[in-house]
């Protein structure tokens, strides 16, 4: 971008507003992809259209979040190095393009193969948008711009949710759909959204942004040698911190995608109706939404570890009272809803200490590993609780197994510090840029 389309976007208080509607835009379409799977299976599975059955059902939905992990973790880190815009652009184009793709699939391994190869861009789009927006946001904001950023997640979720109300058993138009809208965003992202780390050798000089010219500040700051990898996560005083996140985001997307897989099916098991799975359902994910702005406000306010903290632990005893019956319709309600307060935001608050715990070079590297890994628990999650399910016990067990994962979060997390001096590549403590 140019050192006038820069300087001309960050002098406007309307345009300095972008970044924030594009990213939570993103996270939208990253909303999509969590419950899009789960939308058009049962009717592929119903009309066997491109052979698919239950077997695979399961092999298309395990290949989209492995395509998903693998993004985060090995394409992500690449905003570090050329830019959290430029990324942000390439994985919302490419995964659009796959998505579409999706349509013209003749079979299972060709639907598969796409749905792995937008999960790619799926994967790294977060990390790099949650980078972006804590690069751009005012100092001691962190919390809060990460819990903002992830609502769109969730309203994509809800979102996706009517709109398959709308359109199934036509399938093809969910793909359709969130392939289009990926197109429609990557020109705005291209046009108005300026890059907050520039290369080192092109850094302009005119920046009027206090954000802008503070991250520039940190870019000239560091030299070429100093661009991340993930061996820097292996160095002091890091180990132990990316072992503590990378726990508590594996617990913290277990819980996520086990829910929102299975939690018709655990309510239906204690004797509740299937309209009633799914009509908590969507209160757990209106529940999220509330839960994150005020996560991101405490955060900010009392330190994001003590908020970390309490929220896995309270998202701990709401799930373990779910294995009670509870006979009253509004008490349920009630209780779902807070639960959904808590489980969902404790994982996006892990997001947002990464953005403190890491400095400005590291931070998209340090998002993707916490994501990426966080994968393989969305992964799992599904699959324990699918394991329950078949043998009968998934209700009370399964919020039992869920009520674990929280405190083993907790537990992983208490040894993490609340904040870290950055360090060098020659291992002098610098302070955070």
């Amino acid at each position: 971008m140019s050192t006038s389309s820069l300087d001309k976007s960050s002098s406007s208080g309307e345009k300095s507003r972008w970044p924030v509607w594009l990213c939570w835009l993103a996270m939208v379409l990253d909303g999509f992809d969590l419950v899009v799977l789960g939308t058009v299976i049962p009717t592929l599975i119903k009309s066997q259209e491109l052979g698919f059955d239950a077997v695979g059902a399961t092999f298309a939905a395990t290949v989209s979040l492995v395509g998903v992990g693998l993004g985060a973790l090995f394409i992500a880190p690449l905003s570090d190095r050329f830019g959290r815009r430029n990324l942000l652009v390439a994985c919302v184009a490419w995964f659009s393009l796959f998505t579409i793709a999706v349509v013209f699939a003749p079979n299972v391994a060709w639907f598969s193969a796409f749905r792995l190869l937008a999960g790619l861009g799926l994967g790294a789009c977060l990390p790099a948008a949650l980078a972006y927006m804590n690069d751009y946001a005012p100092a001691g904001t962190a919390g809060k711009s990460t819990t903002r950023t992830m609502t769109g997640y969730h309203v994509g979720a809800v979102a996706t949710a009517f709109l398959a109300l709308m359109v199934i058993p036509s399938w093809r138009t969910m793909f359709v759909a969130g392939g289009l809208a990926g197109f429609a965003l990557v020109p705005f992202l291209w046009f108005k959204l300026p890059e907050t780390l520039p290369p080192v050798h092109h850094i302009p000089a005119a920046a009027k942004s206090p954000a802008g010219s503070q991250a520039r500040a940190q870019a000239a700051a560091a030299p070429a040698e100093e661009r991340a990898s993930f061996r820097d996560l292996g160095r002091k005083p890091y180990p132990l911190i990316a072992a503590g996140v990378a726990v508590a985001s594996f617990m913290g997307l277990l819980l996520v995608y086990g829910l929102n897989t299975w939690l018709p099916q655990l309510m239906a098991s204690a004797g509740y109706s299937l309209n009633a799975g799914l009509a908590l359902l969507l209160v757990l994910n209106v529940g999220a939404v509330v839960g994150l702005l005020i996560a991101g406000v405490l955060a900010d306010r009392h330190g994001t570890k003590k908020i970390v903290l309490l929220w896995f632990g309270l998202s701990a005893v709401f799930l373990a009272a779910l294995s009670i019956q509870i006979q009253n319709e509004v008490v349920l309600y009630a209780a779902v809803f807070v639960t959904g307060v808590f489980v969902f935001s404790s994982q996006v608050l892990v997001y947002a200490w990464v953005t403190q715990l890491f400095p400005v070079r590291l931070r998209g590297t340090a998002l993707g590993f916490a994501a990426g890994v966080g994968r393989l628990g969305a992964i799992m999650g599904p699959a324990v609780t699918g394991a329950l399910v078949a043998a009968g016990i998934a209700y009370p067990w399964g919020f039992y197994v869920f009520a674990a994962a929280a405190v083993l979060a907790v537990l992983a997390l208490a040894f993490v510090p609340q904040t870290v001096p950055a360090v060098s590549r020659a291992g002098a403590s610098v302070g955070h840029p």
